[in-house]
């Protein structure tokens, strides 16, 4: 991303095991997921189709559900399994601890 920022989020222990949660970074609304090898993933956090919460959808290590209506997205791009939609992606690390997400500036 050009003229994009490092921001750092959240405690990697604040972020449950394969479960959402969503934060507001830098005015873009994020889904946050932590994988079981404490990878994470940043995600868009509203579905494309019809608004859904996806920080609130069941995932597992590849795919988040849209609670709404069951898209699936991939975690790793953001592109649907299931349909013609995308959520934004964002590059999203660990470091001491704490989850680090680079965001556009």
């Amino acid at each position: 991303m050009s003229d994009a920022i490092e921001i750092d989020v959240c405690a990697l222990g604040d972020l449950a095991v394969e479960e959402g949660r969503t934060y507001v970074v830098a005015d873009e609304q994020l889904a946050l997921f932590r994988m079981r090898d404490d990878t994470v993933h940043a995600l868009g956090a509203v579905c494309p189709h019809r608004g859904g919460p996806i920080a609130d959808g069941q995932c597992d290590e590849a795919v988040v559900w849209c609670p709404l209506h069951a898209f699936g997205y991939d975690l790793a791009t953001g592109a649907c399994v299931n349909g013609d939609f995308r959520l934004p992606r964002f590059d999203a690390r660990v470091e001491d601890g704490r989850v680090v997400v680079t965001v556009p500036e």
